[in-house]
């Protein structure tokens, strides 16, 4: 399960967002891609999901070229900053949607549901409506849905980007021990430093378009090679 990047390029108009990237995300890590504004990190996600199309370049998942294959061939789950969720469609419908797309059977999707409302301690919730519901806990029946398919990649653009202090604080320690017991291989955007420090095995840094610098936290840390990463 893991995602090669091969030499992708993507411009817009004349602004060139990403210039030859070359990436290996390995199976099962957590990966961090950190930078400012601008630097490509979402655009490179959005590229990976096939919600972009890149103008050089390949992207293999799972050692199969992938880089024209349609958005549903890919099996990704994507979380966006604004959670998404549909708003009237309560918790257990939200994350059942995927599998209800799919065809699956009516026990199936129970018994998944159910499973995934246990993994996010919303357990009471299920008949709740977004609008119910805080900030934190959308995000995570965000992250429920999009795990609710199985999906072979998880993509997360700022996922934590509008929520406060203490509830990001909360979330990233939440994340991290989701990934232990699902250790499907992802990938999360932030500008948050000690975010991309605490819950990642391994981080990016970007800017302009550019890999500046990657490896796990440790070494980020203690041997940044260049004046933008420090």
């Amino acid at each position: 399960m893991s995602i090669l990047i091969e030499d992708l390029s993507k411009n817009f108009g004349k602004f060139k967002t990403l210039e030859h990237i070359n990436l290996e995300i390995k199976t099962s890590s957590l990966v961090a891609l950190v930078g400012p504004s601008g630097s490509g990190k979402s655009t490179l996600l959005r590229l990976i999901a096939g919600l972009e199309t890149p103008n050089e370049g390949r992207i293999w998942l799972s050692g199969q070229d992938s880089t024209f294959l349609s958005i549903q061939e890919r099996e990704i789950g994507f979380v966006f900053q604004n959670y998404a969720l549909f708003k009237h469609m309560t918790v257990y419908q939200n994350i059942a949607f995927g599998l209800e797309v799919r065809g699956t059977a009516f026990t199936l999707i129970t018994n998944r549901v159910k499973q995934l409302l246990q993994l996010i301690q919303l357990e009471k919730f299920a008949d709740r409506y977004p609008h119910q519901l805080s900030g934190g806990q959308k995000q995570r029946v965000a992250l429920a849905r999009a795990l609710a398919i199985e999906p072979k990649f998880l993509l997360l653009d700022e996922p934590f980007g509008a929520l406060d202090l203490k509830v990001r604080k909360e979330l990233r320690t939440w994340l991290r021990r989701l990934h232990e017991e699902v250790p499907v291989t992802t990938l999360f955007v932030t500008h948050d430093h000690q975010e991309a420090l605490e819950v990642a095995n391994e981080i990016v840094v970007f800017q302009n378009g550019h890999i500046k610098q990657l490896g796990n936290p440790e070494d980020i840390y203690n041997e940044l090679v260049n004046p933008f990463a420090y």
